[in-house]
């Protein structure tokens, strides 16, 4: 259950370099560009770094982790956020929940990608970005045999039920969007 679950140093999951590299300011403004996005769900929330950048802008925001450690660390950082221990297959939300559902490299440590994308789907109101590793083998990031495929990733969305798929390549990672 969960084995890949990141267990890195909360220093280094908040290191400059990492900040940078995850390009955080540029993600949230295009997960926020082109709609009015008044409640964010942050899935795999970790040490909250995505949901502190979603917080200065959103009045509503919560973040889920299913590592309990991960939960106490990010409520500690970012105290004015709801952070709750749940999964990405099985959210504790009603259908609908949130303007806007977000999984930020988490997708690839699911037990089930396209469970937690239907999940993602039932729990979003407008639309589900997804911040994924390329496939391909870096230094960074999770090694080849944990990466998702592109095309298997849009598969799963459409079989899932999504309208439209978008992918934006960022310097480093892969931007998907997709509106329910």
């Amino acid at each position: 259950m969960h084995e890949r679950r990141f267990q890195a140093e909360i220093e280094r999951l908040r290191s400059p370099e990492r900040i940078e590299r995850l390009e955080v300011q540029r993600v949230i403004g295009l997960c926020l560009d082109g709609g009015r996005v008044q409640s964010v769900l942050d899935v795999g929330t970790g040490s909250g770094i995505f949901t502190e950048g979603f917080a200065e802008k959103i009045a509503t925001v919560v973040g889920i982790d299913a590592n309990p450690e991960m939960i106490k660390v990010s409520q500690g950082l970012v105290p004015k956020v709801n952070f709750q221990e749940a999964t990405a297959e099985s959210m504790p939300f009603a259908d609908k929940s949130f303007d806007l559902v977000f999984l930020g490299l988490v997708l690839h440590e699911t037990d089930d990608v396209q469970g937690a994308l239907s999940e993602s789907r039932r729990c979003a109101k407008q639309r589900v970005v997804v911040l994924e590793w390329p496939y391909k083998q870096e230094e960074m990031g999770p090694p080849l045999e944990h990466r998702l495929q592109s095309g298997d990733v849009v598969a799963m969305a459409k079989r899932v039920g999504f309208k439209a798929i978008t992918i934006i390549p960022l310097k480093n990672l892969l931007f998907y969007q997709f509106l329910v």
